[in-house]
């Protein structure tokens, strides 16, 4: 039998590895491993699903709309306030107001046709988490004051996405290629592409970034599609409202089409089985 001494030994040993163990891990994001079970279709849907319902672009109600079809993911984007709050806008204005030069309570004088106010990021990324199918395509924008606000709302978003424990359902985009670097600096770990189109595959690549996610123009010349699977990137296409646009970009084995028209390409998809 074990004596009182050694006893509290083995306890106080116990004690100890427990602390050191919530000491190393206390700062890891965990991954979420029922991201294995998110929507398994190349739909991306532009804004979230807006247009057949008439809801406002980059809403929450539009987010739903997306994930309720069953969308692979929905894509937004993301602008800073004066006030340093992030908001989920395409324009760098909102109804009239500059949103660089406007405090986020001001830009709550204005509503979205369906209600809502300007989503934040953190509000909008809450109501994404809230399932586990759609994911939630990011697109930082580029700014007109300057890199270091850009730089800056970069390094927020990113942020706000480890803060919510979100990074396994978020992909990052951008037409700005160092805001992409930023993040890939910030989180070695992010899915991040480029949008302008203007580089070569070879180099995202070597830059580490996830794929191209480019105007479907683009591939319409060169060997994009056999290229980037030799290269382990994804392609995808943007923005492809057109039947026989989305039957190409099918016909080629894209990875994922950004749509304004997401229930016609799972029409499209449907008619293909």
């Amino acid at each position: 039998m074990l004596s009182f001494a050694k006893i509290s030994l083995i306890m106080k040993a116990s004690i100890l590895a427990v602390s050191l163990m919530a000491l190393f891990t206390k700062n890891i994001e965990p991954v979420s491993l029922s991201l294995q079970s998110s929507n398994k279709n190349p739909v991306i849907a532009h804004r979230g699903a807006w247009k057949k319902k008439s809801l406002p672009e980059n809403s929450i109600a539009s987010l739903n709309e997306a994930i309720r079809l069953g969308c692979y993911g929905s894509e937004f984007d993301v602008h800073m306030t004066r006030d340093s709050v992030l908001v989920v806008n395409h324009d760098a204005d909102f109804q009239g107001i500059k949103i660089a030069n406007a405090t986020y309570q001001e830009l709550l004088s204005k509503k979205l046709s369906n209600g809502e106010s300007i989503p934040t990021l953190e509000n909008y990324l809450k109501a994404g988490l809230k399932q586990k199918k759609t994911k939630l395509i990011l697109e930082i924008k580029v700014s007109n004051v300057s890199p270091e606000w850009d730089a800056e709302t970069t390094k927020r978003s990113v942020a706000m996405v480890k803060k919510l424990k979100a990074s396994a359902w978020v992909d990052y985009i951008s037409f700005g290629y160092d805001i992409l670097e930023r993040i890939r600096t910030i989180d070695p770990k992010a899915n991040v592409a480029y949008l302008k189109g203007d580089v070569e595959l070879e180099k995202l690549k070597a830059d580490g970034f996830y794929g191209a996610d480019y105007h479907f123009s683009v591939y319409q010349k060169g060997e994009w599609f056999q290229k980037a699977k030799e290269l382990g990137l994804t392609i995808n296409a943007w923005t492809v409202n057109a039947k026989a646009d989305m039957e190409w970009l099918l016909n080629s084995n894209v990875e994922f089409i950004t749509t304004n028209e997401p229930e016609l390409l799972f029409e499209t998809l449907k008619e293909r089985k």
